[in-house]
């Protein structure tokens, strides 16, 4: 392989997810989005299931530190961790679907809204506010409990 070539390689495992979700959504456009949304809650429910296991508690900022310790820092900014809020900012997408489109984001943001779901009991809500999917300059996500009563 040239050197080229190994340029575009993914170089990790949601990378390669990444480019498997977006060569199934080139060619089947719309009605891949309900597949996808599908495969990938299911993909978050297992990983919600099992940092659930490994923790101490289940409170969104416990969650919200385990979770954020796999971020790059030079691409994910954690705005706020409270027990309430879970806000993040960052400026590259882990799957690459820079300038694709929104709608694409959200389906594949399953994974991370019923991670957190789960993780808290059925708790949390995510909140997409902009995407780099929709051109947006970053991408910005809330992540919420609601107060009881």
């Amino acid at each position: 392989m040239t050197e080229e070539e190994f340029k575009d390689l993914p170089k990790n495992p949601i990378e390669a997810q990444g480019l498997l979700i977006k060569a199934f959504y080139a060619k089947f456009g719309q009605e891949a989005l309900p597949i996808i949304r599908e495969v990938l809650r299911a993909q978050g429910r297992a990983l919600g299931l099992k940092i659930k296991k490994k923790l101490p508690n289940n409170k969104l900022s416990t969650i919200a530190k385990a979770f954020s310790k796999s971020f790059d820092p030079a691409s994910v900014k954690v705005v706020s961790i409270s027990d309430r809020k879970f806000h993040i900012q960052g400026t590259k997408c882990p799957f690459g679907l820079e300038n694709t489109s929104r709608e694409l984001c959200e389906a594949v943001m399953e994974i991370d809204r019923e991670y957190f779901f789960t993780a808290t009991d059925g708790k949390t809500k995510l909140e997409i506010l902009k995407t780099v999917a929709a051109g947006d300059p970053l991408c910005d996500t809330i992540y919420t409990i609601e107060e009881d009563g």
